[in-house]
């Protein structure tokens, strides 16, 4: 079992190796951030690439550091497995993982994944697509029925979909999707392999929000201002994957009744606080990755609004930052984080982190930890793992559980981070 010892402690970092290989991965994107541990002082201290842009408010971006910071231990779990995109805890302990390519597998408690679960349909793996989000049903001890995302082909293109199914697990660490449906499909479809988004997170009262992306070209993504089109919208609807009734676009003409919000780009993280309320994280473009509150019926802004620039270094749109019809990110990220997976941590295990949020980075390589006072971010600490993170999420044990990648494919680990000492 590796263990790599990260000590956050005021004005130092140490990364120490304590055995086995180190978690960085090959071809893997260089990280953002820096190691700038000083007390107060923003942890991303690298040149903005809007550096024009000014936020709408104190505290919108650059949060300084929490003035005291705690020693976490990180240890892999589980390694070698297939290129992951997202796990769920089963009640029992042992973790639902989904592989890229269209598989889906049972880890045990100690880290060895069984066979491929039979049943699961095809999924579109090329580009960003594949097998996407998975989430447990709230009565799944008693149901068994989990839910999941993936790429789908289609006759006319391709696009996000949501599927449920009932787990039937067996003895030999394996087991069988029954009764898979596709309940719900974001439409249009469209032929291209880019910004398929998507998690998928039960609300306190058994509503399930569906996050996608606006399929990343041109043409398509405008369409994340029309209430016609699927793309670029959360999506909120029961287990049949049908509207519930009341949806803020509900009897609104040539609006798809399932529509939470607009205006989104790339949703790939998304999580409930302690009070029951939707948060995610968009991929924005070069730089203007968003922390948003998402509530029904409100207007994001992409692409019209937004932070940051188009990877060409050109404005996006007008470079409009601010506009009264749509509502500003509750926080900002310029350079981006790349985020993908995101957790609200409520456990006891590491207390400094209790009602914060810990994000996924692909980009800067770790964990980044938002700590929140009400509604604003307060500060903002990172968490380095020098790997790309597609999913985080707290375990039963309290402790947090971080999914690598490597970029362009290949092999992922599992990695727990306690609290040291």
């Amino acid at each position: 079992m590796n263990r790599l010892l990260v000590l956050l402690s005021g004005t130092i970092l140490t990364a120490v190796l304590l055995s086995g290989p180190a978690l960085a991965q090959e071809g893997a994107a260089p990280a953002t951030g820096n190691e700038n541990t000083q007390s107060g002082e923003p942890v991303e201290t690298k040149p903005a690439n809007a550096p024009d842009q000014q936020p709408a408010f104190a505290g919108q971006t650059r949060a300084p550091q929490p003035p005291e910071t705690v020693e976490i231990e990180t240890e892999v779990v589980a390694q070698d497995l297939p290129h992951l995109w997202a796990m769920e805890f089963l009640p029992d302990g042992r973790m639902l993982v989904n592989a890229k390519q269209g598989a889906m597998h049972i880890v045990s408690a100690e880290g060895e994944a069984g066979p491929a679960l039979e049943g699961v349909p095809e999924v579109l793996s090329d580009g960003q697509g594949g097998l996407l989000d998975v989430a447990l049903a709230p009565d799944f001890e008693s149901s068994g029925m989990i839910f999941f995302s993936f790429s789908e082909q289609r006759d006319d293109g391709n696009g996000t979909s949501v599927a449920s199914a009932k787990l039937v697990t067996d003895d030999q660490g394996g087991g069988t999707l029954e009764d898979v449906q596709v309940i719900f499909r974001q439409m249009p479809s469209y032929d291209g392999n880019k910004h398929f988004g998507s998690r998928l997170v039960f609300g306190p009262n058994d509503e399930l929000y569906v996050t996608v992306g606006e399929r990343s070209d041109p043409e398509p993504r405008v369409q994340a201002q029309d209430l016609s089109s699927g793309l670029g919208k959360i999506f909120r609807i029961d287990r049949n994957g049908e509207a519930l009734p009341d949806n803020p676009f509900i009897g609104q003409e040539n609006a798809q009744p399932e529509i939470w919000s607009l205006g989104h780009r790339n949703l790939q993280s998304a999580t409930l606080d302690g009070q029951g309320r939707l948060w995610t994280v968009e991929h924005g473009p070069r730089g203007g990755d968003e922390l948003n509150r998402p509530e029904p019926g409100k207007n994001y802004g992409w692409p019209e609004v937004t932070y940051g620039v188009e990877y060409s270094g050109d404005p996006v749109g007008e470079g409009i930052t601010q506009q009264a019809e749509t509502e500003q990110p509750v926080y900002y990220w310029d350079p981006v984080i790349a985020p993908s997976g995101m957790a609200y941590y409520d456990g006891d295990a590491i207390p400094e982190w209790q009602g914060a949020f810990l994000i996924g980075g692909l980009v800067s390589q770790g964990i980044v930890v938002v700590h929140m006072d009400g509604d604003r971010v307060q500060y903002e600490e990172r968490v380095p793992l020098d790997a790309r993170i597609r999913d985080v999420k707290v375990g039963p044990d309290g402790a947090v559980y971080a999914v690598t990648e490597q970029r362009g494919g290949g092999g992922s680990t599992i990695v727990k981070l306690t609290k040291a000492g």
